[in-house]
């Protein structure tokens, strides 16, 4: 594996996790970042949390196929 699939695989397993739990407890994230506690600050942290655990998901995809496929950088 080469140095920049290992960045990308340690990247994405990183906003993957902060993504997860974002979305799933966004009262840690508003007290964390001295946000209001409104609903509508909750909405925002759980869209804000599923577009990371994506960023996750496509990164690690990509790091993923690159390594099966057997690619070399």
């Amino acid at each position: 594996m080469t140095r920049s699939i290992a960045l990308m695989a340690g990247l994405a397993s990183a906003a993957g996790a902060a993504g997860l739990t974002v979305l799933v407890r966004p009262g840690w994230a508003c007290r964390a970042l001295g946000l209001p506690e409104a609903e509508a600050t909750a909405y925002a942290l759980r869209i804000a949390g599923m577009m990371l655990f994506a960023l996750g998901l496509f990164l690690g995809g990509f790091a993923a196929v690159f390594t099966l496929a057997g690619g070399v950088a």
